[in-house]
């Protein structure tokens, strides 16, 4: 299928590793033109290493900064003004114990999950104006439905983003700018292998799935943890033109774990 995604400029915040990479190679091989972003010049040529071995034709560009921050957002916008495709991908999560959280905490996960996909959008969004489309995208995550336990501030973020995406929806409605969540569910990438290497005690990691998907996720329909590019595969369609009928949505990607029909 045709995605018609063929020259969009795309920015997919945090992409030299998991879930963000997934996207932006999913997105390259769609042929748009993808800006890599990670914190350093070392961890963004890497990530564009791995694209191109995998999508020779890759039309990448690159941007080495902490998109959590203000001036990396500012600096991002100046230098890549007409961002077609945005996909608010920068996250952080830990497991950590309700009482052991303290406020700084709290106010990091919101300035990382939160606000660096409140200030980008917020970048792009007149442009996105100017040319009546554009496509933002906020990667949500199951735990914005249902906070887990082991990590309540992370789910705080997760349902923040989502009021978001759906206010940006009705601001834009009647346009040709989408805006939309995508939420995935327990997903292997190296973030989540060093999540459980703190919570299986070095138990082997089929162990631990099988443990995690009976005791922690029991109400996940596939049993395991999904792979990145599952999830890039939805992102890239949510991202396309084909998509155009959906916005103000949230795309489930979460193995059903979450317990709804709806």
């Amino acid at each position: 299928m045709n995605l018609q995604l063929t020259d969009k400029l795309a920015l997919v915040s945090g992409s030299t590793a998991g879930i963000g990479l997934a996207i932006a190679t999913s997105l390259a091989a769609e042929g748009a033109r993808v800006i890599i972003n990670g914190r350093t010049e070392a961890r963004v040529n890497e990530a564009l290493a791995r694209i191109r071995a995998k999508v020779a034709w890759a039309k990448l560009e690159t941007f080495a900064g902490d998109l959590s921050t203000d001036s990396a957002a500012t600096e991002v916008a100046r230098r890549f003004p007409n961002v077609e495709v945005l996909v608010n991908n920068l996250g952080i999560f830990e497991p950590k114990p309700f009482e052991e959280i303290p406020d700084d905490d709290w106010r990091r996960f919101f300035e990382v999950n939160v606000l660096s996909g409140v200030r980008l959008s917020r970048l792009y969004l007149p442009g996105m104006r100017l040319c009546n489309w554009g496509r933002i995208i906020f990667i949500s995550s199951e735990s914005a439905l249902q906070s887990p336990p082991e990590m309540i501030h992370y789910g705080m973020t997760k349902t923040a983003q989502i009021a978001v995406a759906r206010g940006l929806a009705e601001l834009t409605a009647g346009t040709g700018i989408t805006v939309n969540s995508v939420l995935p569910g327990p997903t292997r990438s190296e973030g989540v292998e060093t999540f459980v290497d703190q919570l299986s005690g070095g138990k082997p990691f089929e162990e631990f799935e099988k443990e995690f998907f009976e005791k922690v996720r029991p109400n996940s329909l596939i049993k395991r943890f999904e792979s990145v590019e599952e999830i890039a595969d939805l992102v890239t369609f949510v991202a396309s033109p084909l998509a155009s009928a959906t916005t103000g949505a949230i795309w489930r990607a979460d193995g059903g774990v979450v317990k709804s029909a709806f």
